[in-house]
């Protein structure tokens, strides 16, 4: 294992130096929009100033899409980055929604307290993924290096109504759990890019135009 600092070139370096191949994540929440594009690109271009050969970046699902979403337009310009630098072989992944959002501190209290609350409609299936399936198809990306490349792929786990969720959620955890929609305006009070992203999860699934999406099996 070799530590590194995203914001610290000289750390970076030191950990890509004879390295074949690298798998990229950074996080919108610990970082900000801009920084994490700043980490994101940064490192793809270390990266390939150190001849890694095989790249594989974390994005997130629908970047292709000129979405308006902050933190998914900033990992777009990520992808653009990496693919101008011409990486000898190259995955781009496309997560959607984590399922582990559940179990965070921004949702569990008021799931314990009988409530999954989220600023979506009751009618709006969510596209969800579990983060060990993320690593599954990670993993993909590096054992079938010569399969896979070139490979741009958004990936899912299940698809769900927030109503089909909280039932799900009352089976497996023996109490009753019941969908309340949040007022979007209280989301955009704490989060405006947040706020954006669950609209646009309104808006997206209501389109007649699907995006493929790779469901994890």
């Amino acid at each position: 294992m070799v530590a590194a600092d995203y914001d610290d070139e000289p750390s970076l370096r030191r950990a890509l130096d004879g390295m074949w191949g690298v798998f990229s994540l950074q996080n919108t929440w610990e970082a900000g929009v801009e920084r994490e594009e700043e980490q994101g690109k940064r490192l793809a271009r270390l990266a390939r100033a150190a001849n890694v050969e095989r790249f594989v970046y974390s994005s997130v699902g629908s970047a292709d899409r000129a979405t308006g979403i902050p933190h998914f337009e900033n990992k777009a310009r990520i992808e653009e980055t990496v693919l101008e630098l011409g990486f000898p072989s190259y995955v781009i992944l496309r997560p959607v929604f984590f399922m582990e959002k559940f179990i965070s501190p921004w949702f569990l209290p008021g799931i314990r307290d009988g409530k999954l609350m989220l600023g979506i409609k009751p009618t709006t299936e969510l596209q969800m993924i579990a983060v060990s399936d993320i690593g599954k198809y990670a993993l993909r990306a590096f054992e079938q290096a010569a399969e896979m490349n070139a490979t741009e792929l958004d990936i899912a786990g299940d698809e769900r109504t927030m109503p089909e969720a909280a039932a799900i959620l009352s089976q497996a955890t023996g109490r009753s759990v019941q969908f309340v929609q949040t007022p979007i305006e209280e989301v955009r009070k704490w989060s405006s890019d947040f706020a954006t992203m669950l609209e646009w999860f309104d808006a997206a699934r209501e389109s007649v135009c699907e995006h493929p999406v790779s469901f994890v099996d």
